[in-house]
């Protein structure tokens, strides 16, 4: 088994580490940056560009280029480029990629093995969706664990006395909240809770509202509705939100923006902390409830946390720090990287699995316990819920309990499973069904039905049920409507690898044409210059040469889904003609 490598894999970055010797460590990118982009953009000419190079270009390509694709995960999301519709999971597979990539050149080896965090509050699609995710990356998911509680094992490394600690995780696009205890070389959950829609995202949002509001006060414009504009006025709001975590104010600047009657935009104003304080403040109060659920499932009191572990770029907002001071009474400690330290602890997990730690360090003697973030149940008479295991149980975990029919005779049960806290399955989420047929015919309350809960250490969920009469049985692993089938994993498989392979087809393609386009150039200047040296005869065969190459230049283009075979004989041909044309230029 090769080197395995740990992966969080974030709302706006993601960080990819591995083990050296049993200390983890951050793999910069091919770019130099420690932490990548989960930003996708596809180029007009078929290719696309993944991370630092793909948010660099995105205000000039904003219709192409797919941001925050993590709030997704798990739903029926798609996005339409070229005729081709691209789910979550193929997006987010494209970013896995590029870490998987950046890791192998940095390794020298080829990687096939991962364990890749998830927010503690996504439910089992979206669970499902990350693994499908990395599997479409060409990755063999060893683990899927919470990130708080990847924090936290990163954290625990060099932590042996026993305490409780609460890991405050605020991402880019989720908030998670984890009370854990660590003691005797075992890291426990002991409850989770969070909100999956609240991050550094929505505070630029905030920002953006902010400024497109004074440039319409200012100018009488709404630029809403300008992609590409409003991917400027996202670039600069995240910048001033970072600035206003150390400074009082920011200067936005925003050259150039746009036009009003022939009038060039040039924007600029001042934004202060406190301006920027009230903006957020209805989304800081957000974090209260999720901490308070998580104290009360944990049956932890306040006074017996010993730490607040902060998490996730957004945490670095000093209007978070000063709330969690208010509501637990704690400083929040520093002393972890906010924005690598998840990644450490997918790193020293998937070291833990594959065999790479040393036998008896710290890191070998964690054990992980990690529980399920919402209750799970099935659908019984009146479409009530019934709960065969609560949230914040303790994973992998095993339940059964017996069911009967509701009407007489009856051979066959619909099993609905959901996800969720409310009383009625309608308030839940469905997150698959199956029918159980064969029952022996019998009054109502006489079959005997055992339905089987069981979540895996990834927090994926499977299903049986057996008629206890009659032995037959079903099961399903529950995979949501939303999720894709395995016949169109397999194929985003397939075009996942021919794009791979295609991607060297393509750049000669490129080159080929950028190589026809100087040809040209150069033929037309030599004529120009030489227009009384050359022959007749030999003037027209340059002019029939031009033309060939520019025809066949202008010709061959590639979509995404053009064949490489297609593109290896137009670049053939277009090199063909090149020469020719070469041959005339030099002679």
């Amino acid at each position: 088994m090769g080197r395995a490598i740990g992966i969080d894999l974030g709302t706006t970055n993601s960080c990819v580490a591995i083990l050296d010797g049993d200390t983890p460590k951050v793999i910069a990118n091919k770019e130099g940056y420690r932490t990548t982009p989960s930003v996708v953009s596809f180029m007009p000419d078929g290719t696309y560009k993944v991370g630092n190079l793909a948010k660099r270009q995105a205000a000039v390509n904003p219709k192409r280029t797919c941001f925050s694709i993590k709030r997704q995960m798990g739903s029926n999301f798609r996005l339409k480029i070229d005729g081709h519709d691209y789910s979550p999971q193929e997006l987010s597979a494209l970013i896995l990629k590029k870490l998987k990539v950046d890791a192998e050149e940095y390794l020298g080896e080829e990687v096939t093995d991962a364990v890749i965090t998830v927010p503690a509050y996504f439910d089992d699609a979206q669970r499902q969706a990350t693994k499908v995710a990395g599997r479409i990356a060409g990755l063999n998911v060893l683990r899927i664990i919470n990130e708080p509680t990847s924090a936290a094992l990163a954290y625990g490394l060099d932590k042996a006395k026993e305490q409780k600690i609460l890991v405050f995780d605020l991402g880019g696009g989720t908030f998670d909240i984890s009370l854990i205890e660590i003691a005797d070389g075992v890291i426990d959950v002991l409850s989770t809770s969070g909100d999956n829609f609240l991050g550094g995202d929505d505070f630029d949002e905030r920002i953006v509202e902010i400024i497109c509001r004074e440039i319409k006060k200012l100018y009488g414009i709404n630029v809403s509705k300008d992609p590409a504009v409003m991917c400027r006025i996202h670039e600069e709001a995240e910048r001033a939100k970072k600035e206003l975590s150390s400074s009082q104010c920011t200067k936005i600047t925003l050259p150039y923006l746009t036009k009003v009657k022939d009038e060039v935009i040039n924007f600029e104003m001042t934004l202060t902390r406190d301006e920027f304080n009230k903006s957020i403040s209805d989304l800081i109060e957000r974090i209260e409830i999720p901490i308070h659920n998580a104290l009360i499932d944990s049956g932890v009191k306040k006074d017996e946390i010993s730490k607040v572990l902060l998490v996730g770029g957004s945490t670095r907002i000093p209007l978070v720090q000063d709330k969690l001071r208010d509501i637990l009474g704690i400083e929040p400690s520093r002393n972890v990287n906010p924005d690598e330290c998840v990644a450490y602890g997918a790193a020293i997990q998937a070291g833990k699995l594959t065999g790479q730690i040393t036998t008896g360090s710290t890191a070998d003697s964690l054990v992980l316990m990690d529980v399920t973030p919402l209750s799970l149940s099935i659908e019984t008479v009146g479409k009530i819920s019934n709960v065969l295991i609560p949230r914040n149980t303790t994973i992998p975990v095993r339940h059964s309990q017996i069911f009967t029919t509701a009407s007489n005779f009856q051979t066959s049960v619909d099993i609905k499973v959901f996800q969720g806290e409310r009383r009625f399955t309608k308030d839940n989420r469905l997150l698959g069904n199956f029918r159980l047929s064969g029952i022996e015919r019998a009054f109502a309350g006489v079959p005997q039905i055992e339905v089987t809960f069981d979540i895996d250490v990834n927090g994926i969920v499977n299903v049986s049920a057996r008629d206890l009469g009659t032995g037959k049985e079903q099961s399903i692993t529950i995979t949501s409507s939303s999720n894709l089938s395995e016949d169109e994993i397999q194929k985003a498989i397939w075009k996942a690898k021919m794009y791979e392979e295609g991607d060297d087809d393509k750049v000669n393609l490129l080159n080929e044409k950028k190589r026809a386009d100087a040809l040209i150039n150069k033929a037309k200047i030599m004529m120009g210059e030489h227009r009384r040296e050359i022959g007749r005869d030999t003037k027209k065969l340059i002019k029939q040469e031009i033309k060939a190459v520019s025809a066949l230049n202008a010709k061959y283009t590639f979509g995404r889904n053009t064949e490489i075979t297609d593109i290896t004989a137009k670049t053939e041909e277009l090199k063909n003609a090149n020469n020719r044309l070469e041959m005339y230029i030099t002679e």
